[in-house]
């Protein structure tokens, strides 16, 4: 039996909802589309057909023209100079890279079907091959600028130790930066039912990390790099119009602005949209559902024309050479692929002689 001193505390709450019913009526509320979730962006299925056939065609081109020149580089019995190790290191980044497009070529189609633990490998794979392969372009300009602008401080100095130190150093770095692939994991994608291998961050610390990880993706990932091999190659080049050499100087020359060119034509529009990308998420910047998904369609397409820059470091450093292509043709001979023909050789004067071994 209800207490009358108590029962004035229950309200009849059936007035106040049917009240509430009658003042918010569905007809007249109205969603603001600025508060809504962005879509995410979800490949069509012929585009995913074409990107899976292009991943593996940089599969193709990248492994054989990489092992190629790890394998005439590696198999030279004399020791490898700084330039040739620099090159040797950066052959094998980009196998490492390669080498993870057959599982990003077959999620494409199928979804991640390699399990969590492959997901984190295969990221922190590709993280570590992707900042190794850029500093040890850095530390080729670097090197190239000692030889040929401090040509005298370059001999005195003990330039292998040196070398060797900073392929340890690149391999560090690469490998700190690749930790984050940890928060990556397979999982169920919100949009459709494949599963992904994606980054995985708490909800309340996934800005901060994001962002983080932004950061040291643009800066050594890209503007650091960015700026040394400028800086090299702009003084690289200005030295060389000052040495008479004629055709060795031009062919030098060309050499060092392909490798400029294919770095910036290949990487530069991948970290712009990243940095837009990045200034949408911070909020720095305010944006909106179509901007939103113009970003994530043009990240996705700028990411695998980095991709390319694999399969251009065998053309660019190895195959244009003078000295890759007769070290090629011995390898060849000893194999017995091809008959052994003389050699003629002709002088050169010493500074030629460290043009031809660095650039070609």
């Amino acid at each position: 039996m209800t207490d009358p001193n108590t029962s004035s505390f229950f309200i009849d709450f059936g007035s106040v909802y049917e009240e509430l019913n009658f003042t918010y009526n569905d007809s007249d509320f109205i969603l603001n589309p600025d508060t809504q979730p962005c879509s995410l962006f979800v490949i069509p299925d012929p585009l995913t057909i074409v990107m899976s056939a292009f991943y593996v065609l940089i599969f193709v081109l990248a492994i054989p023209g990489n092992l190629v020149v790890g394998l005439v580089i590696g198999l030279s019995k004399q020791a490898l100079p700084p330039s040739d190790l620099y090159l040797l290191h950066l052959a094998v980044a980009d196998l490492l890279l390669a080498i993870t497009l057959p599982f990003w070529a077959t999620s494409v189609t199928r979804g991640w079907v390699f399990g969590d633990a492959m997901c984190k490998i295969i990221t922190m794979i590709q993280e570590l091959s992707f900042y190794s392969s850029i500093l040890f372009l850095m530390c080729i300009s670097m090197d190239r600028y000692l030889v040929i602008v401090r040509a005298m401080e370059a001999r005195r100095a003990n330039r292998k130790m040196l070398s060797w130190g900073l392929c340890v150093g690149v391999w560090g770095v690469g490998a700190f930066m690749s930790l984050p692939g940890f928060f990556n994991s397979a999982h169920s994608s919100p949009s459709s039912s494949q599963i992904v291998c994606s980054e995985q961050f708490e909800p309340g610390s996934a800005d901060m990390w994001r962002l983080a990880t932004r950061i040291f993706r643009h800066t050594l990932g890209f503007l650091f790099p960015l700026s040394v091999m400028l800086s090299c190659y702009g003084i690289t080049i200005e030295r060389l119009l000052h040495i008479r050499g004629g055709f060795q100087r031009q062919r030098a020359m060309k050499v060092i602005v392909f490798v400029v060119v294919a770095f910036l034509i290949c990487w530069t529009p991948y970290h712009i949209v990243v940095m837009v990308d990045t200034f949408f998420r911070s909020k720095i910047v305010p944006c909106q559902c179509p901007a939103r998904m113009a970003v994530d369609q043009a990240m996705f397409a700028t990411q695998s024309l980095g991709l390319l820059h694999s399969c251009v470091n065998p053309v660019l450093y190895a195959f244009v050479g003078e000295k890759f292509r007769s070290r090629l043709l011995q390898v060849l001979k000893k194999m017995g692929v091809l008959q052994r023909t003389s050699v003629s050789r002709s002088s050169r004067s010493s500074l030629s002689s460290e043009i031809t071994s660095t650039f070609m």
